[in-house]
């Protein structure tokens, strides 16, 4: 329950229901947290080639594990995201999903994209964000699709729970360290390093690790 959370369901209503990603597709997933490695799981499911999109080695070697085909490190890739993904990919994604939700990953995400290709929007802009650049040339151009994507309801869980249970998505894989309160201020100290990966799971009544 606890890997499945609400990240899983959110990250299967945008590949599958507003993605639509088919067989066979390149979809790249730009953010790899919770909600990011969900949509690599789910893609790779469903038959889709993956390429991950991050800045963490660490979430990245989750993203492999999960299914990804390709796995691009930001810090170390020479010139843009979209140029490794198009290299990747053989001219771009078919789909692209910003999973982070920040004026820089929305518009890698974008130029991404073949043509005809298809942008989900997951992660939340906010407002101190300001107003996101899209690239608008590149929209009209290849004639691509902007699509918003906004967790999912329950009465649509059925599909996705058939896949659980079919074992094709494993969504206890995702998390990757259980703790209890009193680990807590240093989980959240690591959080913006990305050195965690993964989902932290915290259990109230776990016993204190020695010597804390």
């Amino acid at each position: 329950p606890a890997g499945l959370g609400c990240r899983f369901a959110t990250a299967f209503r945008a590949v599958v229901a507003q993605g639509q990603v088919a067989p066979g597709e390149w979809v790249a997933v730009h953010g790899c947290g919770g909600v990011g490695l969900s949509a690599v799981m789910i893609a790779a499911a469903a038959g889709a080639r993956v390429v991950a999109v991050d800045i963490s080695p660490r979430a990245l070697a989750l993203a492999a594990r999960f299914g990804a085909a390709v796995c691009v490190d930001v810090g170390s890739t020479l010139g843009s995201v979209a140029e490794a993904v198009a290299d990747a990919t053989g001219g771009g994604a078919h789909v692209s999903l910003d999973a982070l939700g920040s004026p820089r990953t929305c518009a890698a995400s974008i130029k991404s994209l073949r043509r005809h290709g298809r942008h989900v929007q997951v992660g939340l802009l906010p407002p101190a964000a300001g107003t996101p650049m899209i690239p608008m040339d590149r929209v009209i151009a290849l004639e691509l699709r902007l699509l918003g994507s906004h967790g999912m309801a329950a009465h649509d869980y059925a599909p996705m729970m058939a896949m659980v249970e079919a074992g094709s998505l494993r969504p206890d894989l995702l998390v990757t360290d259980v703790i209890g309160l009193d680990a807590v201020p240093e989980a959240l100290s690591t959080m913006a390093s990305g050195a965690r990966g993964g989902v932290t799971v915290i259990e109230p009544h776990r016993p204190p690790l020695a010597g804390s």
